[in-house]
């Protein structure tokens, strides 16, 4: 989750929203308490061997603290402005999907400080040979055939300046297209948009659908009349710089058109 400055009130809303469809779409959250078994009241003839006492306790700890864990629970994200909820038992890209799609459907704004909310459905090193072997496996269930989509790869990199975003690119779209040669590249309006997420030395993975119509998967936006889109045009935001999409597309196209060569 993307926000502008407000990291503490960020959380807040992030809590306040992901609960509210966490419960619409998977039910009250449920909770376990076993927290009276930490009483130590069943300490006996262990007393005298510290060592056998202290991993009895780092065990009942370690215990009580798997019960505790939350459906959503914000750990630290590495970058500023950036904030990252881990969830338990939640398929992340339905249920913002689900909170996207309401919100462009009733134009009820629900946030104030929360810029963009991307699922993240898969991580792993933010080194090319690693990302290669890895999303050759993840992108599997939207493009091994006999599924196929058209699609667009977008990218953002934060605190990291060892990658490159052509080549990240370039070598993502390959593996698309290796999967099952009928997936077809769409910047305009594609069915799936493959994000791709670094933060540091992590690649953050998602597959989505309705990027485009989401307006980015920005919660301001989305809440937006087409009227009022339209005035803004005139005035884009950063995250809408129209100049900044254009270019970005047009290398996406290009190194695209540049697999697509290597292999004839």
């Amino acid at each position: 989750i993307t926000c502008n400055m407000n990291e503490r009130k960020c959380v807040g809303e992030a809590y306040s929203l992901l609960g509210e469809y966490g419960d619409l779409l998977y039910g009250p959250e449920q909770f376990s308490d076993h927290e009276e078994r930490l009483s130590g009241s069943d300490r006996e003839e262990d007393e005298d061997d510290v060592e056998a006492a202290l991993k009895k306790e780092v065990g009942q700890i370690r215990a009580s603290t798997e019960q505790k864990l939350r459906r959503f629970q914000s750990v630290e994200s590495g970058a500023n402005n950036v904030v990252f909820i881990r969830t338990q038992g939640i398929e992340p890209e339905n249920l913002v999907h689900h909170i996207l799609k309401d919100m462009h459907t009733t134009k009820k704004k629900k946030t104030r400080v929360i810029l963009r909310m991307l699922p993240i459905s898969g991580t792993c090193k933010a080194f090319m040979e690693d990302m290669k072997k890895y999303t050759e496996t993840f992108f599997e269930p939207w493009f091994k055939a006999p599924n196929k989509g058209t699609f667009q790869i977008v990218y953002k990199a934060r605190n990291n300046s060892h990658m490159s975003r052509e080549e990240v690119i370039k070598e993502l779209a390959g593996i698309v297209g290796s999967l099952n040669p009928e997936n077809k590249v769409d910047l305009n309006n594609p069915q799936y948009t493959v994000v791709v997420e670094i933060i540091k030395t992590v690649c953050c993975l998602s597959v989505v659908r309705d990027y485009v119509l989401f307006r980015k998967y920005n919660l301001q936006e989305v809440v937006k009349s087409n009227k009022e889109d339209a005035q803004q045009k005139s005035s884009p935001t950063e995250e809408q710089n129209s100049e900044v999409v254009k270019a970005e597309t047009e290398e996406e196209e290009k190194s695209f058109k540049e697999v697509k060569e290597e292999k004839k």
